[in-house]
């Protein structure tokens, strides 16, 4: 659906101390396949409108979804939907929207989640769909972020991780842990976390545009062919 539609917080809680999640009621809300985002819409009293996009984090019930927001230095949305926006408040909100970094759950090849920061939202839909569905799809996440309490839904990735349904690795920028000096990945990490070629994995890449365009383009040097890497990108 494309119009504008209320939507209403029903739930809400801090995943970092800069990033909140929030469970939105949107009446009518159709099909969200997990890759796709939302529009979010805010007026004020004076009439001026601000618009900014935030992917589906899960998709829950017949009418609610999930985003997380992650604060931006001098924000102008971000800001007021982490520190101010309340439970019972309505938003207006347009979408889903987007078709190009979907995943389906038919999709039989290994897939290959990567994600910089706040990149992981859209890939934890992914997630979260093939743990409702029946799909034996192998699934792996490479997660750069700076650090430990920086990562985004930390506790249900360790508890898919311990339970062998899902590989996680976790590359910490700022802060040295499970044996790795911190900074940035590297080219010969991801080649070491990421499924091998022989296994015609699909790739969907998520993060900075830089983290983003440099992993793209490790994959291509390490012969994954192009047409299995889906991205998307945020910032300049």
């Amino acid at each position: 659906m494309n119009g504008w539609r209320p939507a209403t917080v029903v739930a809400a809680s801090m995943e970092t101390p800069t990033a909140r999640t929030l469970r939105l009621q949107v009446p009518d809300r159709g099909r969200v396949l997990p890759g796709q985002h939302i529009d979010i819409r805010l007026t004020a009293e004076d009439g001026y409108q601000a618009v900014r996009s935030y992917s589906v984090a899960a998709v829950l019930g017949d009418d609610l979804v999930e985003t997380t927001v992650q604060e931006l230095p001098d924000g102008e949305v971000s800001p007021y939907l982490i520190y101010d926006l309340a439970v019972g408040d309505q938003v207006e909100v347009r979408g889903p929207i987007g078709r190009w970094f979907v995943w389906r759950s038919s999709d039989p090849a290994p897939v290959q989640l990567i994600a910089g920061g706040s990149g992981v939202v859209p890939l934890m839909a992914m997630i979260r769909e093939r743990e409702t569905t029946a799909t034996t799809a192998p699934c792996r996440l490479l997660y750069s972020v700076r650090t430990p309490e920086n990562g985004y839904y930390r506790a249900e990735l360790d508890r898919l991780r311990s339970s062998g349904r899902l590989t996680v690795d976790y590359v910490h920028t700022r802060t040295a842990t499970d044996g790795r000096r911190s900074g940035r990945l590297t080219r010969d990490e991801l080649a070491s976390f990421v499924f091998p070629a022989d296994q015609q994995p699909e790739f969907r890449v998520c993060g900075p545009t830089a983290f983003v365009e440099q992993c793209a383009r490790w994959l291509v040097d390490l012969r994954y062919p192009a047409n299995t890497i889906r991205t998307e990108r945020f910032g300049g």
